[in-house]
């Protein structure tokens, strides 16, 4: 059985996830809760950046960041004849890969914000960067409010999902100026029901 070293908190590990369960894969993961800030866990062991989440699978073989385990599990499902998640026709996979390069980005300046606030003490935090930050995901936001997915899922409605349920896990106020991906969001989290198994 494969492993998936991550936390429920990780933005990156629940898009994995979400993917794994749409492409009818879950079953065949382990998902391994693991704390980034012990030394004693293991990860560094397969990971030597000691980052999470990431995929190990049953010979031993690991593979992270999150971008790299989609690409792995939907050449997994794809080469069972299953669907997939990222389009082979290469216009479409580009466009796919560049808007789920967007939502990455999102989660990242997400994060970003969280780490920059948390790791130092009120009045040595850099306010500056923190709202370049902000900018950074208020135009990734922007983006996608104007043009949410639509169609056959991709693996940008998976980033997206999981950037947008970290959101609501930190900085709840983004619904009230994105109706359009509000509506996205319930309409998505109502067919998928790993999205609400996957919550923090």
């Amino acid at each position: 059985m494969m492993q998936l070293r991550t936390s429920p908190a990780s933005p990156f590990g629940r898009k994995v996830q979400l993917a794994a369960a749409f492409l009818g894969l879950d079953d065949e993961i382990e998902i391994v809760r693991t704390d980034t800030n012990d030394p004693l866990s293991g990860l560094y062991d397969v990971n030597p950046l000691g980052k999470i989440p990431t995929l190990i699978l049953e010979d031993g073989t690991s593979y992270y960041d999150s971008r790299v385990i989609v690409e792995y599990l939907d050449h997994l499902a794809a080469s069972r004849g299953g669907a997939g998640l990222i389009p082979r026709e290469p216009g479409a996979r580009f466009r796919a890969l560049t808007r789920a390069a967007l939502a990455d980005g999102l989660m990242d300046a997400s994060l970003a914000q969280i780490y920059e606030a948390r790791a130092k003490a009120p009045g040595k935090q850099d306010d500056g960067w923190i709202a370049r930050q902000a900018g950074k995901a208020a135009r990734a936001l922007a983006v996608f409010e104007a043009a949410p997915p639509a169609g056959a899922r991709t693996l940008v409605d998976m980033g997206l999902s999981a950037a947008l349920g970290y959101l609501d896990l930190r900085f709840g106020a983004w619904r009230e100026s994105h109706p359009a991906l509000v509506a996205w969001l319930a309409a998505f989290a109502d067919e998928t029901p790993a999205y609400a198994a996957t919550a923090a």
